[in-house]
């Protein structure tokens, strides 16, 4: 699916980019740290805003579920370390929320996924699988809920796969709404 930028996100089957983002004013965390589990990155437009809202409480709501397959749940925005402290504190996020401040949008723009006229990440889902390759990925309209069922679906196949043994087999891009 194109991004309003006319940009692709990257697709299954490729290398998620590594990165280190600011987590808090004072720390700092890299995509390589969870190399060994499915990490599941959710790019949103802001924080504060109503749909982003009730996106990030619905994850936050379904940690359990997350957490059944060992899977890391990663809330990235444009937005201020600063902000996303306020942020988590004011919604009781139980995950990690990385600011893609400064250079502004530099890993949105790296997984395809920056609107670069709005200043702001799509709201882009990314399933990456124990090797760090992206497994499945969903840009949905910037003013809807993707809910979980894709994320939830991505991470069941992986878990088959890894039983299966054919844990390296890329993963198929989902074109349905991620709900």
């Amino acid at each position: 699916m194109s991004t309003q930028n006319n940009q692709t996100q990257l697709p299954p089957g490729t290398a998620a980019p590594d990165f280190t983002l600011p987590s808090t004013p004072d720390q700092k965390v890299s995509l390589s740290d969870f190399r060994g589990q499915p990490v599941i990155l959710a790019f949103y437009p802001a924080d504060w805003s109503p749909v982003c809202g009730d996106q990030m409480s619905l994850y936050n709501e379904i940690l359990p579920e997350f957490k059944r397959f060992n899977a890391e749940l990663l809330g990235i925005s444009v937005d201020g370390a600063w902000c996303h402290t306020a942020y988590r504190e004011h919604r009781n996020l139980h995950f990690t929320l990385l600011a893609d401040f400064h250079p502004k949008g530099e890993v949105a723009k790296n997984y395809g996924v920056y609107r670069k006229q709005d200043g702001v990440c799509e709201r882009a889902l990314f399933v990456l699988d124990s090797n760090g390759r992206i497994a499945w990925s969903y840009v949905s309209p910037i003013g809807v809920n993707p809910g979980a069922d894709g994320i939830l679906k991505a991470l069941e196949d992986l878990s088959a796969k890894e039983e299966s043994g054919n844990g390296n087999q890329p993963g198929t891009n989902v074109n349905a709404a991620g709900r």
